[in-house]
């Protein structure tokens, strides 16, 4: 699904979002020059594989958390982490780097990427602000909506504390 996809999908399931159009970003730093209506609630996502290439993660936190992977490994039982490649990102998710999304995971036919979600969106506001798998835009929708979309997809949800 590209970003157009991703906005009929949301419009055909009747599912409230808003989107804002900026500048290609490619980190949480040329993000910040960006006006944004919901600041507090932008997402950092990573994309990160085992040491044996057979277990593939997306991990999204708040936009000013830091994700330590040797905690993480710990506290949820995988192997040992490293980021995954650009191939592994464009071959499972369909992305480029500095546009990886939980959007990218309606790519993953097969279904083999689990996602990883901080609790902390599920508080406040519950809402969250990813890329449509294109990073010339963000889209702001509600937390349950998302985790719903990407239950549905079939792919593992996990909502943690990181």
């Amino acid at each position: 699904m590209n970003k157009n996809d991703i906005y009929e999908y949301l419009k055909k399931e009747n599912i409230w979002f808003e989107v804002t159009e900026h500048k290609a970003v490619y980190n949480m730093e040329e993000l910040a020059s960006v006006e944004l209506p919901y600041p507090e609630a932008d997402a950092k996502n990573i994309f990160v594989r085992d040491d044996k290439k057979k277990n593939y993660y997306l991990i999204t936190v708040k936009g000013n958390k830091r994700v330590d992977l040797k905690e993480f490994k710990e506290k949820y039982g995988t192997r040992r982490l490293s980021f995954a490649s650009e191939n592994d990102l464009m071959n499972i998710m369909e992305l480029i780097p500095g546009a990886v999304t939980p959007f990218g995971l309606l790519n993953d036919t097969e279904k083999k990427v689990q996602f990883y979600i901080d609790k902390d969106f599920i508080g406040d506001q519950g809402i969250i602000g990813v890329h449509p798998n294109d990073n010339t835009a963000t889209i702001w929708l509600k937390t349950n909506d998302l985790i719903k979309i990407i239950k549905s997809h079939g792919n593992v949800v996990n909502i943690v504390e990181i």
